[in-house]
């Protein structure tokens, strides 16, 4: 049996969905989530996993072959570790073969988000048990969609400098993902850098969002330090403030660009990825 956690989240939900659209796809498959009572597949058996409570593990994962880890990155980093290593360990004890994580890509060590993904794959390789699967996944095009969305006057002010964001649609990585869990033995022992083919900035998302709401975007952007009394005034959990923050110093500085990386994507998905711009410009038009 494959099981997939956090299937209420943005990710989780769409490998579900994609699993549900292949032949079978849903035969042997267990969704697992906090909320257990409203996952966004009907007819797929779900078992309450939550890793801030490690006890509901051991039956969560009882029976379980593959084990499709959906990284918990909604916290601190002590936070976040200690929640992947609950998981870890409860799949070793259950006899889980396989693990797939959802990890970030190799260009992501600047972010303030990156120590704990790569405390996780550290702790993978070390199993003497679990056979794995990284995916090392870009920063979605949807999120750089809301980080760089114009004001009331159509200006975008996110500071993203000059550079650019390799940007990658949620659902290709979805379904790289379903792909992966699916037939995990072929991807053993594999760390696959996932990102867009083309690097985008702030201006481009200006003319991408012009062009999609038929009204003038203009980029013009602001500091860092404006921008971290934005993000703070913004309602943001304090410890989001410095990841935001560096998401946007790492872009700005080019270290997001997806140059230096094995981009695995379009091998992965069997054809071309879908454009960020694309995504980005359909989300302001669906929003109209």
């Amino acid at each position: 049996m494959l099981l997939v956690t956090g299937v209420n989240g943005g990710l989780g939900a769409l490998v579900l969905e994609r699993l549900a659209k292949l032949p079978g796809g849903l035969d042997g498959v267990v969704a697992g989530s906090r909320t257990p009572d409203r996952t966004p597949v009907a007819g797929v058996p779900v078992r309450t996993v939550d890793f801030d409570r490690p006890g509901t593990l051991a039956e969560a994962f009882t029976g379980i072959r593959t084990l499709l880890l959906i990284s918990a990155g909604y916290g601190e980093d002590d936070v976040v570790v200690a929640r992947h290593r609950a998981a870890i360990e409860a799949a070793e004890r259950a006899g889980v073969r396989h693990v797939v994580y959802t990890s970030l890509s190799g260009d992501g060590d600047h972010l303030g988000y990156a120590a704990a993904h790569r405390w996780t794959e550290r702790r993978l390789r070390a199993s003497t048990t679990l056979s794995w699967t990284i995916l090392r996944n870009g920063l979605y095009a949807e999120l750089l969609g809301v980080l760089a969305a114009p004001d009331q006057d159509g200006v975008i002010t996110a500071p993203l400098g000059d550079g650019g964001l390799a940007a990658v649609a949620r659902a290709d990585l979805a379904e790289v993902a379903a792909t992966v869990a699916l037939a995990p033995a072929g991807h053993a022992g594999r760390v696959y850098e996932l990102v867009g083919e083309q690097a985008i900035g702030g201006a481009d998302v200006a003319a991408a969002l012009g062009r999609a709401t038929g009204r003038p975007v203009a980029y013009r952007p602001a500091t860092l330090a404006e921008a971290r009394e934005a993000v703070a005034a913004s309602g943001a959990a304090p410890f989001q403030v410095p990841m935001v923050l560096s998401t946007y110093s790492a872009v700005a500085h080019g270290f997001l660009d997806g140059r230096q990386l094995d981009n695995a994507l379009p091998a992965l998905l069997g054809r071309a990825p879908r454009p960020a711009l694309d995504v980005i410009a359909g989300g302001a038009g669906a929003a109209r």
